[in-house]
């Protein structure tokens, strides 16, 4: 696992560094078309650019940075989780596009399901607690008695998903990871 990410990553790189120096390349053979503050302008940003490209090269291979195993195993602890948590392909698939209006939609179905006797006792507690458990993880505000039927009803594989996608830190490790692709695609 992090082989395909790695590849990536270095290509990504590559491909930084190549748009950088291009941007460099072409300040200097458009030197006669700007004028000078243009120039000036373009060649200061461009230098800056690569200074702080260098700079990001250098954390990375410190291991100040190391965005493959830090976020192979953040994906690899969420993914295990949702899959011993989660049985319900359709709530898998709502909670990983963070669609909690659909969420809430499969809520009620689920009910008028168990009031029309589709749904026995067991599957509707089971999946209630799923998409409770996928909505409080997006951030979604239960009232009282989702959140006390979540907590009473829980399992340990939901007790353990709660935990491990506390443990990532939403805002922390997945969103920093992401402005450093992005910075490192442009």
């Amino acid at each position: 696992y992090g082989k395909q990410e790695t590849e990536k990553l270095r290509s990504n790189v590559e491909e930084q560094l190549s748009r950088l120096l291009q941007q460099l390349q072409d300040c200097e053979e458009m030197k006669d078309d700007l004028d000078e503050d243009e120039y000036e302008t373009t060649k200061s940003e461009s230098i800056e650019q690569l200074k702080e490209f260098e700079a990001s090269l250098q954390k990375m291979m410190a291991g100040d940075m190391t965005l493959v195993s830090e976020l192979g195993s953040t994906r690899l602890a969420i993914q295990g989780a949702i899959s011993q948590a989660f049985k319900t392909p359709e709530v898998i698939k709502l909670f990983a596009n963070k669609q909690l209006p659909q969420l809430r939609l499969k809520l009620t179905q689920i009910a008028e399901d168990l009031k029309l006797k589709r749904l026995d006792q067991d599957l509707y507690t089971a999946q209630r607690v799923e998409i409770l458990a996928a909505l409080n993880k997006l951030g979604d505000q239960l009232s009282g008695e989702e959140a006390a039927f979540l907590e009473q009803n829980k399992t340990q594989s939901i007790a353990e998903f709660v935990a491990a996608s506390s443990d990532i830190g939403g805002d922390g490790i997945l969103s920093t990871a992401a402005g450093q692709v992005k910075a490192a695609q442009q």
